[in-house]
């Protein structure tokens, strides 16, 4: 009897697989009743094939090694429920690998992805309350750590905004009862009271103290390294004392909000900015990628500090994590004023929810994409910090024309800081440039065609400073340009966003004109193109666009 009429002959009830192992290769070759043909396995690369005839032994073309020859066979009948439950056993162990892969790369629940957090935690039940804390700018190490469900760390954060408001001349609240303010009330929503549990949260707590022992190199403490290590090993291990914490804050008039944030693993600070828009009920945060910058931009603050590191996927969030934090204790201190005491505090300090995320702050983006991309998946995920995918903005000054693809591969908006259009005017505003603005345009055309529609809005941003790049004839160029990629992107929309220069002390620049500046608005959108000025803010406090540079002052958290 023939291998086929075999098989065949067999009862479909048993389920049973003729699984032929070649003894030369990982492959496996099953023979199925129902489709009645065989099913090639690659073990390696986990792919199965369907052939036509069940007598006919043929390898993948993605097998590794093709026999020339004829060889001998070694076959044997399985059940097929054990086949199948093998390769779901491979596939689990694969998806298990890969999570403590991450894990050991990132190290930090907050730079987790969903399903590394759900392996850790064994659950992702517990995986979707932590992200409801932080989500919420609330440590779960200290929410769940048996203190009643309360995040002691926001007390600090209500005294500093306090002091930062005094500080910017703006009339102070009323005292009041900052322990009683700082209760979280219902904001883990549909899963609050819901709890982790003591084994999660100590799983919880072995995570963070990785995190924290490979950001604290005990040979500094000398012979106290001992003593140092079995206070860590008592200590609660937080977002505060792991990854970053706040150091400074810094209120303007406007209610713009500019946090100082001290990175554990070195003492390193950067800047974010809370932006309100009471008219829109949203905040706007921008969010630095890196400890300086070395692009160099001769307008920009931050390019004067140069490049001093880039920042991890996890102190990229946290700068989230802080914004969603200070935002909600400052309305949690408002709601607990009555009407007067609102009524002058004035409603320029409310802080509505962050809504609205900018790569525009400290550093380049593109220099440092292995960290933004993996931390805009993360800000975009509904189940994590839930921001739409429009409503995040990654700008970059482009060093070559492949940043533009490289940062397209996550999923939000592409700005791109141009300044100027004629190449030899874009070089002294951006010295590093090295390649020219038709070189740089065709790299984001490129990157815009492999996006979706929905992502094909972009924006181009002028830093515009009077008697530099603010002529009639920079605006023509800079029309014709922004009308050449829409015609070259269908479904494209280009917007171009006027900066108003923002002093940092340099000898020559000044911010133009009102009037300059409308006028060169009106060329551009004359010429069909959308163009906007931007609203300076936070600029008493060096909090504007171009003006973010580590400088301590006022308003220190204890």
């Amino acid at each position: 009897m023939t291998m086929t009429r075999l098989v065949r002959s067999l009862p479909r009830s048993l389920f049973a697989l003729l699984v032929v192992v070649h003894r030369s290769t990982s492959c496996v070759v099953a023979f199925g009743f129902h489709s009645q043909s065989p099913l090639y396995f690659d073990q390696k690369r986990q792919r199965p094939s369907i052939y036509r005839h069940a007598n006919q032994i043929e390898y993948s073309r993605v097998a590794r090694h093709r026999p020339t020859t004829k060889t001998s066979l070694w076959t044997s009948f399985q059940d097929v429920s054990a086949v199948q439950a093998s390769s779901f056993d491979d596939e689990q162990t694969t998806t298990q690998q890969q999570a403590k892969t991450e894990a050991k790369t990132i190290r930090s629940p907050i730079g987790f992805n969903l399903k590394s957090l759900s392996y850790e935690l064994e659950g992702s039940g517990r995986a979707a309350v932590v992200w409801d804390c932080l989500r919420a700018g609330i440590d779960p190490n200290l929410y769940f750590s048996g203190a009643g469900e309360k995040d002691v760390s926001d007390e600090p954060i209500a005294h500093a905004w306090l002091a930062a408001i005094a500080a910017s001349s703006t009339p102070a609240l009323s005292s009041l009862d900052i322990s009683s303010v700082c209760q979280e009330g219902n904001v883990l929503g549909r899963r609050q009271g819901q709890g982790l549990g003591t084994k999660a949260w100590q799983k919880l707590q072995n995570l963070m103290h990785d995190h924290h022992s490979s950001n604290n190199d005990l040979t500094q403490f000398g012979n106290d390294g001992d003593q140092q290590q079995q206070q860590d090993r008592e200590a609660i291990y937080t977002i505060e004392n792991s990854i970053a914490s706040l150091s400074h804050m810094v209120v303007s008039p406007d209610g713009t909000t500019k946090l100082l944030l001290k990175m554990k693993k070195d003492g390193l600070e950067v800047e974010s900015v809370i932006i309100p828009w009471m008219d829109k009920g949203f905040s706007t945060l921008c969010v630095s990628s890196q400890v300086g910058c070395k692009q160099g931009c001769t307008f920009c603050a931050t390019g004067r500090m140069g490049k001093l590191r880039s920042l991890t996927t996890d102190e990229i969030l946290v700068q989230v994590y802080y914004a969603n934090k200070v935002c909600r204790v400052v309305n949690n201190i408002l709601n607990a004023q009555n009407d007067d005491d609102n009524h002058i505090a004035g409603k320029s300090n409310i802080l509505p929810k962050v809504d609205n995320i900018v790569f525009m702050g400290m550093g380049e983006p593109a220099d440092n994409a292995d960290a933004v991309v993996p931390a805009v998946n993360t800000m975009v995920d509904r189940r994590m910090f839930g921001l739409a995918q429009s409503k995040v903005t990654i700008s970059t000054v482009a060093p070559d024309p492949s940043a533009f693809a490289t940062l397209g591969q996550a999923p939000a908006a592409l700005a791109w800081s141009v300044h100027a259009v004629d190449d030899s005017l874009r070089r002294r505003l951006v010295p590093t440039t090295k390649h020219s603005m038709e070189e740089l345009k065709q790299g984001l055309v490129q990157a815009l065609l492999s996006r979706s529609n929905k992502l094909r809005r972009t924006m181009l941003e002028i830093a515009l400073i009077e008697g530099v790049n603010d002529s009639d004839e920079d605006a023509e160029r800079l029309a014709t340009f922004s009308q050449s990629i829409m015609e070259e992107v269908a479904g494209s929309k280009v917007v171009v966003n006027l900066i108003p220069y923002n002093a940092i002390d340099h000898p020559t620049y000044s911010t133009p004109s009102m009037e300059r500046l409308l006028g060169f608005q009106k060329m551009v959108t004359d010429c069909g193109v959308l163009c906007y000025v931007r609203t300076t803010r936070g600029d008493e406090e060096s909090a504007a666009c171009g003006q973010l540079a580590t400088k301590k002052k006022r308003a220190v958290v204890n």
